[in-house]
Formats: C-alpha cells, sequence, structure tokens
C-alpha cells in the first residue's frame, strides 16, 4: 500500500510538472481528486487495510492529498501571475495623448457681478443684508415717501398676492427701511442690500419682470453729496477701469432729495463716441441720492442730526455693459456655451 501511494504521488509530480494552461490544469485535478480520482480511490481502500494497518495508511493518504491539493494551488497561482505579467506586457498606453476634457460649469454671471460689488463694498464697511421678497406694501412704498396713489407707484407696476397689503418687492429698498428701523434711529448705518425684485414688466431683449438689484445706503452725521460721488468713483473704478470718470445729473426719485443720475464715460470709446454709449461719450448706470428726510424721520432718525444717502445698480445692466451683452434673456440661459463666453471676456 505504501508503495502504491509513493507511485501515485511521483506519477502526479512528473503530470503536474509540464502544464501551461488552466485547462491541462483541470484536468489533472479531476484524475486525481475526482469522484474517480486516482487519490480518492486510495480513501476507498480504506476498508480492505487491517485495523494494525489503518492508521498508517490513513496517513499516507492525507499526505498524498495534501501534497496535491497544494501543487495544484501554487500551479494555478504561478499560471495567474504568468498569464497576467503577459497582458501587461502586451498592454502600452501612451501618455503623451492628450487627456479628455471634461467641460465643467461656471458661476452665473449675475452672482459673479454681486459678489465683485460685494467685495468692493464690504472693503469701505458696508454690511450685506437681505431682507424678504414677499413684502408688505408699507415697507416697499410708503416708509419710502411713496403713499397710495403717488404717480411713482405707475412706473413701477407691482405684483400684488394679496389685496393690496402684500407684493413681490419691486425694489430692494424696503430692507433699508427695516434696518433702519430695527436701529431705532440710534446708530450709523452702511449697508448694501443685492436681491431679486418683480415688476409686471414685458420680456424682450433690456426687460425682464423679475431682476437683479443691488442698492446701497449709508446713514451717519455730517454727510454729504460728496461723500456719495466719492463712494460712487471707487465703485466705477473696481468694476470698469482707473480711467473710468463718474459724473452726476439731476433727476426725481422719492426716496431721495436730492436725487442724482450717475453716469460713467465710455469705457470702450473713452468719451468719443460710440454705439455703446450712444455717441454721447457717457453712460448710466445707476440712481442715487441723499435720503430724503421724511423718509428718515419716518424710519425712525432725525433728519436735523442724521444724514445719508442711498444708490442703486441693476446687476443685469452693468453685467451687459461689463460683457458686451445685448439681451438680457441671456443671463437665465440654461446653455453652458454662454458662460465659454463670460469666462473669454474676463480672462481677456
Amino acid at each position: 500500500m505504501k508503495e502504491k501511494v509513493n507511485e501515485i504521488k511521483r506519477q502526479f509530480d512528473k503530470d503536474v510538472l509540464g502544464v501551461t494552461d488552466a485547462k491541462t490544469l483541470n484536468d489533472i485535478r479531476v484524475k486525481y481528486l475526482g469522484k474517480q480520482g486516482m487519490v480518492t480511490e486510495l480513501s476507498k481502500m480504506m476498508k480492505e487495510v487491517s485495523s494494525a494497518q489503518k492508521k498508517e495508511f490513513g496517513m499516507l493518504v492525507n499526505e498524498v492529498r495534501c501534497h496535491v491539493t497544494n501543487a495544484l494551488e501554487e500551479k494555478k497561482e504561478a499560471l495567474e501571475k504568468e498569464a497576467l505579467d503577459k497582458e501587461l506586457a502586451s498592454e502600452k498606453i501612451d501618455i503623451t495623448l492628450p487627456a479628455t476634457k471634461i467641460p465643467q460649469g461656471s458661476a452665473n454671471i449675475l452672482e459673479r457681478m454681486i459678489e465683485e460689488i460685494e467685495q468692493v463694498c464690504m472693503s469701505m464697511g458696508y454690511d450685506v443684508v437681505d431682507g424678504p421678497e414677499i413684502e408688505e406694501d408699507h415697507y416697499n412704498f410708503e416708509l419710502l415717501n411713496i403713499p397710495k396713489n403717488h404717480p411713482a407707484r405707475d412706473a413701477q407696476d407691482t405684483f400684488y398676492v394679496e389685496g393690496d397689503r402684500l407684493l413681490l418687492r419691486s425694489q430692494t429698498s424696503p430692507v433699508q427701511a427695516r434696518v433702519m428701523l430695527a436701529n431705532k434711529g440710534e446708530k450709523p448705518i452702511r449697508m448694501i442690500c443685492p436681491g431679486k425684485t418683480y415688476r409686471r414688466d414685458d420680456d424682450d431683449a433690456t426687460h425682464s419682470h423679475q431682476f437683479m438689484q443691488i442698492e446701497g445706503l449709508l446713514v451717519d452725521k455730517d454727510i454729504s453729496l460728496s461723500d456719495l460721488k466719492g463712494t460712487f468713483d471707487v465703485i466705477a473704478k473696481k468694476l470698469f477701469g482707473d480711467d473710468i470718470k463718474t459724473r452726476f445729473r439731476p433727476s426725481y426719485y422719492p426716496f431721495t432729495e436730492p436725487s442724482v443720475e450717475t453716469d460713467i464715460s465710455c469705457f470702450n470709446c473713452h468719451g468719443k463716441g460710440c454705439n455703446i454709449c450712444k455717441n454721447t461719450g457717457w453712460i448710466t448706470v445707476s440712481g442715487a441720492g441723499m435720503v430724503n428726510p421724511k423718509v428718515l424721520e419716518d424710519c425712525g432718525y432725525d433728519p436735523k442730526v442724521w444724514s445719508g444717502f442711498a444708490f442703486g445698480f441693476g446687476a443685469e445692466r452693468l453685467a451687459m455693459l461689463k460683457y458686451g451683452i445685448n439681451d438680457i434673456r441671456t443671463f437665465y440661459n440654461t446653455d453652458l456655451r454662454e458662460l465659454k463666453n463670460f469666462d473669454r471676456k474676463e480672462g481677456e
């Protein structure tokens, strides 16, 4: 019996030595460890062995079974490693090829414009304040010196959502009124309030029923129109370049007195006249003025002690001027190709 076990072991070693593929290796596995395999047959011979030899014979059978199993596993690992090495050697990666370009999104141009103005104003000590978009008529109009039946309401055709009391704000100025009331006329204010505003208007290349407004307010003691001019100069130069000139023209707003239109020299023709400035050399970018004493009083500030100025920009108008956009609907377009135009012009 011992000789027979050794003979099977020698034959297995000879068979497995020349194996070069997985199929042949599996055939050998079946030959020795299958149901009719040679090692399996040895186990079946246990009943023919005398009781005195069973222990020794069982140890021999287990030894050859372990030898065959381990040898088969080692051979399998060697074949797999050899196959992997051949595959890796045959597969080459040309690292000189250009990488696949994955298109990426970009910040909305209006958000970028607002953040730019916020950075400028914060550098001058202004706070950025937010407020409700669904507003009360009291804050949106009456506290801003626009009582019921005032003709200025006609220029702001408003979306009312509950009778004549609640509305979608037509300007961000009510945020300023709320801040003044909250301060109870006791401390200075330096703030801007960017956000969405709503008016009944036709949607075309230059108008939209919803647009972004950026309004600023400064209230302190001994504030004059020259302080407003200086502030406007800083903002204009930061947005359009150090060579930009600014000017004020008389205007009228119920919220301010005196009121002004704020112009910048045309950044395209530098005052010579072109299609952007309509051959005037100047571009109007905002409205502004000194806060009306009645507004100060209605919002809790003594106009004999306090004074201030207010200004307001349309984010879309500033972006259209800066980036040469001629259609306001471009800002609400979902076409990512538009963003490439913004990125290109900003990097020039």
